[in-house]
This record gives C-alpha cells, sequence and structure tokens, in this order.
C-alpha cells in the first residue's frame, strides 16, 4: 500500500532553482561537470554538453533538480534518451525501479530526510550510458554535492567512471535513510522510558501511531530500493562492469541494515503500545477490583441497615437495651475480617 507524499522543496546547491553558467541562467541545472583520470577536469555549460567529445575513461556528470520538460527534452537529444524515462523524470510520482533502454540504464529512487520532525520524501531519477550521467531530483531530495565530494576524494573509484558516479548517488541516497532511523529510534528509546513509569498520555499514544505509520511509509521507499539493488547485481549491461559489483553488494547490504532496522522500531513501537495497553488493562483490573470489595464491604451495613430499617412490631431484639451496640458491633466485626480477607488477597 502506497501512502501520500508530502513533498518538500529545498534550495539547491547554488541557493535557488538556477545556476549561472557562461553569462546565462539554465533553471533547473545543479551542477555540469566533466571527469576523467580519476578526477574533475572542468565545469561545462550545460547547452554545450553535446558538443564535449568525451575521451576514453571520461564522462559528463550532469544534476538537475525539478527540471521543466524543455530541458528534459535537451537532453533527451543530447544524449538519445528513451522517451518513457524522459517521461517518468518529468511527472516524478515513480516506484524505485531499474530500466533498461538499449545501452542507457535508467533507474528511479526513493529519497528521504527528515524536516520538523516529519519525513519529507523525494525522488532520484538517473539516467546513465557511455560517457554520462544524469541526476534528476524531484522533492524532499538533499543535493549530490556531498556525493560528488566523498567520490572525488576516491580516484581510484572514480577512474570507474559513470558507473562509480551511479554507485556514489545509490550510496548517498542508502546512507541518508539512517539520520531519520536514528531520530526514530532515539523516540522510541524515549518513549520505553517512560512506558512503565507512568500512564502514557493521549498526545504519547497518538505520537506512536504516528511513527509507525512514517516507519511504514519509509518501509515502501526502501523495500523496492532492495530489489533495485539485486537487479543492478544481476543486470548484464555496458554501464556495470565486474568492478564496480562488490561496491553495488555494500550499497545492497546498507539497504538492508536499513529494512531490517524499520522492521526492528516498528516491533518496538508495536511492543510499547502493546505494553501501554497492557499496563492500562491490568490498572483498571485492579481499581474494578477495590470497587467490588468496597463494595461486598459496604454491603453489609446496608444489608442489616435495611433490614431494621422495615419497622415491624415484633422483631429480634427491638426492645433490647443493647441491641444498637450489638448490631454496631456485628457490622464493625463482619466488615472488618471482609477488609482483612481482602487486603490479603491483594483486592485492597
Amino acid at each position: 500500500m502506497n501512502f501520500p507524499v508530502r513533498w518538500i522543496n529545498v534550495p539547491t546547491a547554488d541557493g535557488g532553482r538556477g545556476n549561472p553558467m557562461n553569462g546565462t541562467m539554465m533553471s533547473g541545472v545543479v551542477t555540469c561537470a566533466m571527469y576523467g583520470q580519476g578526477k574533475r577536469l572542468a565545469d561545462v555549460p550545460f547547452e554545450h554538453c553535446a558538443k564535449q567529445d568525451c575521451a576514453e575513461g571520461q564522462f559528463l556528470w550532469i544534476s538537475l533538480y525539478e527540471p521543466e520538460e524543455e530541458l528534459l527534452r535537451i537532453a533527451q537529444q543530447h544524449f538519445g534518451l528513451h522517451d518513457l524515462a524522459i517521461e517518468d523524470a518529468h511527472n516524478a510520482h515513480q516506484r524505485p525501479k531499474v530500466e533498461l533502454y538499449g545501452d542507457s540504464l535508467f533507474m528511479v529512487l526513493r529519497t528521504a530526510q527528515l524536516r520538523d520532525e516529519e519525513i519529507a520524501y523525494g525522488e532520484t531519477h538517473i539516467f546513465a550510458g557511455k560517457g554520462y550521467l544524469i541526476s534528476v531530483r524531484h522533492g524532499g531530495s538533499l543535493t549530490y554535492t556531498d556525493a560528488r565530494k566523498r567520490l572525488e576524494l576516491k580516484p581510484e573509484l572514480l577512474q570507474l567512471g559513470e558507473q562509480a558516479a551511479l554507485h556514489a548517488i545509490l550510496d548517498y541516497v542508502a546512507d541518508n535513510f539512517f539520520p531519520v532511523i536514528d531520530e526514530i529510534a532515539r523516540e522510541l528509546t524515549e518513549i520505553e522510558s517512560h512506558v512503565l513509569d507512568a500512564t502514557l498520555d493521549r498526545a504519547v499514544i497518538a505520537r506512536i501511531y504516528h511513527l509507525r505509520q512514517q516507519l511504514l511509509g519509509m518501509r515502501n521507499a526502501v523495500s523496492p530500493l532492495l530489489e533495485v539493488c539485486s537487479k543492478l547485481e544481476r543486470l548484464q549491461c555496458p554501464v556495470l562492469t565486474p568492478a564496480i559489483q562488490p561496491y553495488i553488494r555494500d550499497v545492497h547490504d546498507h539497504v538492508m541494515h536499513v529494512a531490517e532496522a524499520i522492521d526492528s522500531l516498528r516491533a518496538g513501537l508495536a511492543a510499547a503500545f502493546e505494553t501501554e495497553m497492557l499496563l492500562a488493562s491490568s490498572r483498571q483490573n485492579d481499581i474494578v477490583r477495590q470497587l467490588a470489595a468496597w463494595a461486598a464491604i459496604l454491603a453489609v451495613p446496608t444489608a442489616i441497615a435495611g433490614i431494621y430499617g422495615m419497622n415491624f412490631d415484633h422483631m429480634p431484639e427491638l426492645k433490647w437495651e443493647w441491641g444498637y451496640f450489638a448490631v454496631l458491633g456485628t457490622i464493625g466485626t463482619v466488615c472488618s475480617f471482609l477488609f482483612w480477607k481482602f487486603k490479603r488477597t491483594g483486592w485492597l
């Protein structure tokens, strides 16, 4: 079951929706750079990408953020991208998947980040082919500037070309699930510390329910990512070589870790909720037992007073001088015995 996604617009690396290049403003383009020989060679204006001749071992890494359809059509003409992939990248709200269109790889990833105690979901669409990699971000997705920097610090990995950039994005997306998991785990620890100490109020119970819904949404985002990693490990295409497979498997392990953490947190929240319900039921049973015990104790004087309140002329001890005190003594004795009995059994 898919839940509605709350889209949150985040600024691009240059603080807006565009990037000044060569004196012009190309809306939607965040970064466009040429890589080769294990390093970043130069920044390239997007409109000049078609004129760039990538030598062996070189590739273009282009980052776009919520581009207009016209910009995607330009990219399609430059790199020969498939119509269906362009349509998916423009419309967003796609399920994570991997598609192979000839020699071009198209991939959809779901991203997540924590904003104001809410999980903001986004999407990243990746086009990868010989000599290029294009990432298209939508919604609550962090910029991949950090992913670029991390990859640029590993020249030996960067020499693998566009497949190294693809791995860098995939790894960055997987790693960004962990801060969300850690924050939910912190909240769960705080909730668990109060479960046995005091009754949880309505707000805390509502928070438990909300966290479980958030984790369900994360599970819907992470589970398909496992399928994506598995398919990348088996996929035969020019973009992926055996050299990158160990890195893909490492990402698969990270995603598996996230999926297991989500299941563990959901189980923990369910346990906290069930424990609170059991404790509430136990407290309710204690109150019912106490009320029943006091009702039984008070039934004795009520019954005796009711009998002697009938005012018949020929009732026993009605004219006895000590009758009143005898009745009070009997009531006190029976009530004391019942109180001792209920106290001994734990009802009071």
